[in-house]
Formats: structure tokens, sequence, C-alpha cells
């Protein structure tokens, strides 16, 4: 029975997906997505796999990811990758990950269609990483179809620090007074700050594995995003459930606040 429940499935998916991205109107695709890539491990456990086929099963996941939001005409993704938290696992765990996110975003850079942007506190990665991820978004092309942030070493909370820290030495080096530098502070002014600065905010965020918070994910720039939570693990994710986020979207109502 289960056999031939596969083989429907392998017959009206495909079709269910053809008619699903017909339906959708372009005019009201997202212009950028953000993506919490969450499950890896737990898809693992599932399959009685080590943590470190999990993570690369989700980096694998990457490139069709990609290729789906290319095809739905998305103009920025941002993947969070590591967040400031993964770095306190352990070094059993961490290092084969870390190996993982050096070999993906490589791999990203050499498939060359997309402009890679690394985003996060880069300087709390080891060295060995750092050189390995300017190397390859230096190579990746300039074009500006999907521009891709890579979230790696990513906190929001650290990322909104970072910028007021910024943006009120910048005051200081133009001779402002602290106080003077605080009242200038503005809205513009720390966006234009942030990791993502010069970029349109993210119009729909995605979470997989179920979980449904942010976790710290793009915290400044997602007050008016709309927000999908996916049952899969991220490995498990179809070009389906990317179409079903979409036309869930499509349908919401974006009001920003009024």
């Amino acid at each position: 029975m289960r056999f031939f429940k596969g083989i429907l499935k392998s017959i009206l998916y495909p079709i269910y997906e053809a008619r699903l991205f017909r339906k959708l109107y372009k005019e009201s695709t997202p212009k950028h997505v953000g993506v919490i890539l969450d499950g890896n491990r737990r898809w693992a456990k599932a399959n009685l796999a080590s943590s470190k086929s999990g993570h690369s099963a989700g980096a694998r996941k990457i490139i069709d990811f990609l290729n789906w939001c290319e095809e739905s005409k998305v103009r920025v993704v941002t993947l969070w990758m590591l967040s400031t938290d993964n770095l306190s696992r352990e070094k059993s765990e961490l290092q084969p990950l870390l190996e993982i996110i050096a070999e993906t975003v490589e791999a990203l850079s050499k498939f060359g269609r997309w402009r890679l942007q690394v985003v996060g506190a880069t300087e709390i990665l080891p060295d060995w990483l750092n050189t390995r991820l300017l190397d390859a978004v230096a190579t990746s092309p300039k074009r500006e179809e999907l521009v891709v942030n890579l979230a790696i070493g990513y906190g929001g909370r650290r990322e909104i620090t970072d910028a007021v820290r910024q943006l009120l030495r910048e005051n200081l080096a133009k001779g402002e007074n602290l106080e003077s530098a605080i009242d200038s502070m503005s809205i513009e002014e720390i966006s234009r700050h942030l990791y993502t600065a010069g970029q349109p905010d993210p119009d729909l965020v995605i979470r997989t594995s179920g979980e449904q918070r942010l976790s710290g994910f793009l915290l400044w720039q997602s007050a008016h995003s709309e927000f999908y939570f996916c049952e899969a693990f991220w490995p498990d994710f179809r070009r389906l459930d990317f179409l079903r986020a979409l036309r869930s979207y499509a349908q919401r109502n974006r009001r920003f606040g009024k």
C-alpha cells in the first residue's frame, strides 16, 4: 500500500506544483525572503544519521532553494546558516559544521549565478573560515538578479548593538560630543549601519522544522515582515513547501502597522 501511495505522490505532486506555480502572481512575490534553516540535526536523528550528515543534507538543499527563488523572481534571500549561539556548541560538532559552511559558500560562488554577501559578526569566526568566506564572496558574480545574504555568526541583538556602536563612533569621529551623537540617532541612521544596509527589509520570513519563533533572526528588519512556519525539517523542504509559503504570503493583507 505504501508503495502505491509513493507512486501516486510522485505523479500528482509535480502536477500540483505546476498548477500552484501558475496561479502565483509575480507582482505579489516577496522581493526579499529570509529563511531560518532549522531542523538539520533533528532530520539526522530521524534518519539515524550523524549530525554532520544532517548539516550536509541541509547544505545541499540551499542550491535547490535558490533556484526556486530565482524562478519566482525573488530579488534578495537571507539564509541563516550559523548563529552566534551555535558557536558555543561542542567542538566535535562545531568544527565539521564550519567546514560544511565554508564548502557550501565556495560551491555557491563557483556556481556563478548569484551575488553573495556574508552578514554577521565575522570577527568572532575562526580566521581560516573568514579567509575562505571572503575569497568565495570576492569571486562570486556581481549580478543583481538575486543577491544572497549568508548570515554566518549572526545574531539579531548583536547586529543592532554593532549598528548603534558603529553609528556612535562615526558621529564622535566627526567631532560631535556624546550627547549630540546620541540625540542625532534615528531609525534611518541605525538602519544605515545594519549588516543588510541598502537592502529592502524582508517581506517574508520562513522557518522550517515546526518551530514558531524568530530566535533573533533579522530582529530590526522584520518589523513588518510576514512569517511562514513549515513543519518540514530543512533538508526535507520541497519546492511545493516554498510555493505554499508564497501563496500564503500573496493571500495576506499587509498593512505595515496602519
